[in-house]
């Protein structure tokens, strides 16, 4: 069985890998201004994170959309809100610079003091209902779809969907491969989408596979209703879905 669990980890790890490559491939043009890749230059927390949390096989994949300005572009953890990596998922671990720079929104690594607000939901949403990060990722994942971020000129985010088609769509098929091999690798029977773009690419990266798909509201500081308590709202739509007690 140990050696199974192993396997396991090592699948997802060599996937990552596969991703970091396809991506650093990959070039982009306006409006981007900057690409950040964390998962490149935050490798080390990254695989920390990785080795440690998907070394078995699980039942529920919850996604997000891509990493925030604060959060994995820091720490290389998804929703990666420093606070809660080195707290309750007791990672840290040396982090570079991404090859290109916005003075605005420079990369701290673990020193970073801005607070990654979406994240410091997630995580402690979680740890209010499981206790320890053990417990949660005994059945449970956290991923992102896209492993980039984009800023503009003046280092505001971009989204994804926001890319011109023709990037967006080798973007797409990239992580719509990596999502493939991280369910097959995974085992999992759910995949969560945390927000509507999340759960759209699941749905089409996934379709015809025997699996179940949901979502939850995502976290953002942007949305009037999380602001109104992301807590409450997420677990009503999980007992809803079945995934709380």
């Amino acid at each position: 069985m140990a050696n199974k669990v192993s396997r396991v980890g090592e699948r997802v790890v060599e996937s990552a890998q596969g991703l970091r490559r396809a991506v650093a491939g990959l070039r982009f043009g306006a409006p981007a201004a900057f690409v950040y890749h964390p998962i490149d230059y935050a490798w080390a927390p990254h695989e920390m994170y990785l080795r440690r949390y998907a070394s078995g096989r699980k039942r529920v994949l919850f996604l997000g959309m891509n990493p925030g300005p604060f959060g994995m572009v820091q720490t290389g953890v998804p929703f990666g809100e420093v606070a809660s990596v080195k707290g309750w998922l007791e990672i840290e671990a040396p982090v570079g610079k991404p090859r290109k720079e916005c003075a605005k929104r420079p990369v701290e690594g673990f020193a970073c003091r801005r607070s990654e607000v979406s994240g410091r939901r997630l995580w402690g949403f979680f740890e209010k209902e499981f206790g320890s990060a053990p417990a949660f990722f005994e059945q449970h994942f956290v991923a992102n779809y896209c492993p980039l971020a984009f800023l503009d000129e003046g280092g505001r985010n971009l989204t994804p969907d926001k890319l011109p088609a023709a990037q967006r769509e080798r973007l797409l098929a990239v992580c719509d491969e990596h999502l493939r091999e991280l369910v097959d690798a995974l085992g999992v029977e759910w995949v969560v989408g945390v927000g509507d773009f999340a759960e759209k690419r699941a749905r089409l990266a996934l379709a015809g596979r025997d699996l179940r798909f949901g979502k939850i509201s995502h976290p953002s500081p942007a949305s009037p209703k999380a602001n109104r308590g992301w807590d409450a709202l997420a677990r009503k739509e999980l007992l809803a879905l079945g995934l709380l007690s």
